[in-house]
């Protein structure tokens, strides 16, 4: 299964599933696209961000982990 969403910069991001770094329910802006697959999602008016992914999962960023817990962010894109 491919993903038939398209990801442009400035699109706005709602947080379905948060984490340490993004809140569920917060809405968040798309910023450089990096590919096809992975561009950056930003966390704050300073530039900071995180890398995300567009793929069959959806749209995440995912976080290196020394535990074995999912901690994904998850987002869906606002129309």
């Amino acid at each position: 299964m491919t993903s038939t969403v398209e990801i442009n910069t400035d699109d706005k991001l709602l947080c379905i599933k948060g984490n340490d770094f993004y809140s569920e329910g917060e809405i968040y802006t798309v910023g450089r696209i990096v590919n096809d697959k992975y561009f950056q999602i930003l966390t704050s008016g300073d530039d900071d961000h995180w890398y995300a992914t567009l793929d069959d999962k959806g749209i995440y960023v995912s976080f290196d982990s020394t535990i074995a817990t999912d901690n994904k962010a998850f987002f869906d894109k606002i129309a």
